[in-house]
């Protein structure tokens, strides 16, 4: 097994790596969760799926709170592992349970985004975040 990777001087591609990964995610994320934002604020009534029995607006609220605004963070790779944290759950409820009778063609983006951001969250920030810029300052 070659560990050459790992490396200092191999560490540049692994940080871009894991930059392109928040961005790509946290930015599709984003989009993904835009919609629902802007239905939280229209001022309609709220049809939104209640899995954890919380209420409507309760639950649409937590949506947009992980798909826009924890995606956001582990873009600009701000508290990344923590914001990766509800994205996950998020998209685990939405492939296990509102999906869950599904074809898995239909529930795939669920699981995508789900591994995805399980990744980010086990892999960090990396050396091109403000993670790390925070913590180099101290």
């Amino acid at each position: 097994m070659n560990l050459d990777i790992f490396k200092k001087e191999n560490r540049i591609p692994v940080n871009l790596g894991k930059l392109v990964l928040r961005l790509t995610f946290g930015l599709t994320m984003m989009t993904h969760g835009k919609g629902k934002l802007v239905d939280l604020f229209s001022g309609n009534p709220i049809e939104f799926p209640d899995p954890l029995g919380v209420g409507a607006a309760t639950s649409l609220g937590l949506t947009v709170f992980a798909e826009f605004v924890c995606s956001a963070l582990v873009a600009i790779g701000l508290l990344t592992r923590l914001s990766a944290v509800p994205v996950v759950i998020c998209m685990a409820v939405a492939f296990f349970v509102i999906h869950a009778a599904d074809p898995f063609g239909d529930r795939e983006h669920a699981f995508i985004f789900m591994m995805g951001f399980l990744a980010i969250f086990l892999l960090g920030g990396g050396r091109y975040s403000i993670d790390n810029f925070i913590l180099k300052k101290k």
